[in-house]
């Protein structure tokens, strides 16, 4: 006798995940994942340096040429990176009202993951493993953890 082992049946489906090696995927999501990062950037009111930074160290002269012009072929790291920026964005404005959200990584924090420094100086500093940590630390603050 043999014993079959399933889930159970729920109304929540998983989320499909998308496959960031595929060009086609890429080309789908790098001109809204530009105009959304250029938009938290402005309401972030970060300075050109630090968002080149969190873009992985763009130059300059690439920065405002994608700033002009958005539609282009991203790479995996970038569009990961715009999706935890975004991602920290969404849960902030969940979290907080509006102006605190959006003051919220330049301030100061007592957290441990911060150690007194801004949410943004942390990022800055760790890349992508930093953005991945801020974005698990607010996801947990919306699930009430």
């Amino acid at each position: 006798m043999s014993l079959a082992y399933s889930y159970p049946k729920s109304r929540f489906e998983p989320a499909v995940l998308v496959d960031l090696n595929s060009k086609s995927e890429r080309e789908r999501l790098s001109h809204a994942a530009l105009k959304g990062f250029f938009k938290l950037a402005a309401a972030w009111q970060l300075r050109d340096d630090d968002a080149r930074e969190l873009l992985g160290g763009l130059s300059s002269s690439s920065y405002y040429d994608w700033k002009k012009n958005p539609d282009r072929l991203l790479e995996v790291d970038r569009i990961t990176r715009i999706s935890y920026l975004l991602g920290i964005y969404k849960a902030l404005h969940i979290l907080y009202g509006d102006k605190l959200a959006d003051e919220w990584v330049q301030l100061p924090n007592t957290n441990a993951i911060f150690a007194g420094r801004t949410p943004l100086a942390t990022m800055l500093g760790g890349g992508l493993v930093a953005m991945q940590t801020v974005r698990r630390l607010l996801d947990a603050r919306r699930g009430g953890l």
